[in-house]
């Protein structure tokens, strides 16, 4: 059961990250409209990104613990205080949609990046400067320390981080065919509020019990 419990943690805490629909997730939605075989690549290089930060967090959270030892509790508040203005910044942002950035998916088009690997590679780069998904996991792992120090327990969490990121951004991808030119506002804000719901949920879960 408590392994079953870190799954879910883990499952939670990939789609807390991987839903919210920015810049990358428009980019993999235009990537799907072209080209399957480059779009299943790009997805698997977002959710590759967001399991190697969940997997760096998870190894150095439990350390990060240990040496605040005897003030966990506050480590606990100043996590979900971090988590908790994540979520308030992208809630804020839902309100407020924009249409998609058409300078990041400049080079994206027909003809550049071709390849499965080249494209790969040009999404986990993008991925992988976004330092929300760091302070994100940062701050989870870190307050989570005693329940990730164990060996199994940092995997199974690390494994659910990964299959749930992987999964949406593959949805994306399948849903990439249906969705015209670009994504609707109204999509985009509610991918926010349900991603960004996810993570204030967890700033609460990691909060209580208060000092």
């Amino acid at each position: 059961m408590s392994m079953w419990t870190t799954a879910m943690a883990g499952a939670a805490a990939g789609l807390g990250v991987a839903m919210p629909l920015g810049a990358v997730g428009v980019l993999l939605i235009q990537q799907g409209m072209r080209e399957r075989r480059g779009a299943v690549a790009a997805a698997a290089a977002v959710a590759v990104v967001d399991c190697a930060y969940a997997a760096v967090a998870t190894a150095l959270g439990p350390l990060v613990a240990s040496a605040l030892s005897g003030v966990e509790a506050w480590v606990r508040l100043v996590s979900a205080a971090v988590l908790a203005v994540i979520a308030v910044r992208g809630l804020l942002a839902s309100r407020r949609p924009g249409p998609a950035v058409a300078s990041e998916g400049e080079g994206t088009g027909p003809g550049t990046g071709t390849g499965a690997v080249r494209t790969f590679t040009r999404f986990a780069a993008i991925t992988l400067i976004n330092p929300t998904t760091a302070l994100y996991f940062a701050a989870l792992t870190t307050a989570q320390g005693a329940t990730l120090s164990t060996g199994a327990a940092g995997a199974v969490f690390v494994g659910a981080v990964f299959l749930a990121s992987f999964g949406w951004q593959q949805l994306l991808v399948a849903a990439s065919g249906f969705a015209g030119t670009r994504i609707s506002d109204t999509a985009r804000a509610w991918t926010f509020r349900i991603g960004y719901g996810l993570v204030a949920v967890y700033a609460v879960r990691v909060a209580l019990p208060l000092p």
